[in-house]
């Protein structure tokens, strides 16, 4: 991978990461909360969680495996465990709230669809402008 590559990543990381942090603060505001009950911590979980997510894309896109929907699903699985396995452990050091694996699961699986989907499209794009 070249020095390219690595600062789109980190780019579409940081840009990400941004979004989903100012959208928590809204609806946190939104719902009369003036602070992060869960602090520093949230914001380093929530970062770990967004590196996971990003690398399971990254094997979605580069993985050499066809068809596209079993590549998306050989990527997905490892990634929700691994992400569910975060979250366990992050209960070893707080309480965890009732639904954080539902949360991890809807947040996690939604966005990844969503990315799944964005990159199917750009893929056939790709071809019809090849043909």
């Amino acid at each position: 991978m070249n020095k390219k590559n690595w600062l789109s990543m980190v780019s579409v990381y940081s840009t990400i990461y941004t979004a989903i942090t100012l959208l928590n603060s809204i609806v946190y505001l939104g719902n009369g909360i003036y602070e992060d009950p869960s602090g520093n911590w949230h914001e380093l979980d929530r970062a770990i969680i967004l590196l996971i997510g990003m690398t399971a894309f990254i094997l979605c896109t580069k993985l050499p495996v066809k068809p596209l929907v079993f590549r998306y699903v050989i990527a997905y699985v490892p990634s929700m465990l691994l992400a569910f396995l975060y979250v366990w452990s992050s209960g070893l050091r707080e309480e965890l709230a009732k639904t954080a694996y539902r949360d991890i699961w809807m947040n996690f699986t939604g966005l990844f669809i969503l990315f799944c989907i964005v990159n199917a499209v750009w893929i056939f794009v790709r071809k019809k402008r090849k043909e």
